[in-house]
């Protein structure tokens, strides 16, 4: 769930949020209802809509509060991202040179940079309990 709304994946809710604001903002119940995270990604690709003002400023931050809403609403996957330990995260896309690390591995591989900060803060998070003092950890930490 990302501001009230519960999306069916993180792909439905970047793809939305492409559209906020902008003339174009009718697509975004439509991406929301898209069947797969392909069809969503499929809707907000498309290059007769128009983006939100903002989106090349704000797409990373979009991105990395929805995968970290995703990793502390779903304990099974988080506990997989704590025990990459200090790994380096690829997001291996030959085709994606910002999200991934592209073909030649020479991408910017933004997505791993993020599941990398996101595991961070998880950690930071899970030792600040113990610090304080609290003795269970819950669902988001």
């Amino acid at each position: 769930q990302m501001q009230g709304t519960y999306w069916p994946t993180v792909e439905h809710y970047y793809q939305a949020q492409k559209f906020v604001g902008s003339v174009d903002a009718v697509i975004i119940p439509i991406i929301h209802a898209a069947e797969t995270p392909e069809e969503a990604a499929a809707l907000g690709r498309c290059r007769t809509r128009q983006l939100r003002p903002d989106w090349e400023i704000v797409k990373i931050k979009v991105m990395r509060e929805a995968v970290l809403k995703k990793f502390l609403t779903h304990l099974e996957i988080k506990e997989i991202l704590i025990t990459t330990g200090n790994q380096t995260l690829v997001e291996n896309s030959p085709n994606d040179y910002f999200w991934g690390c592209g073909a030649e591995k020479t991408g910017h591989n933004h997505l791993g940079k993020i599941l990398m900060a996101v595991r961070a803060e998880i950690l930071q998070s899970r030792i600040f309990t113990v610090i304080s003092g609290e003795s269970k950890l819950d669902s988001t930490n």
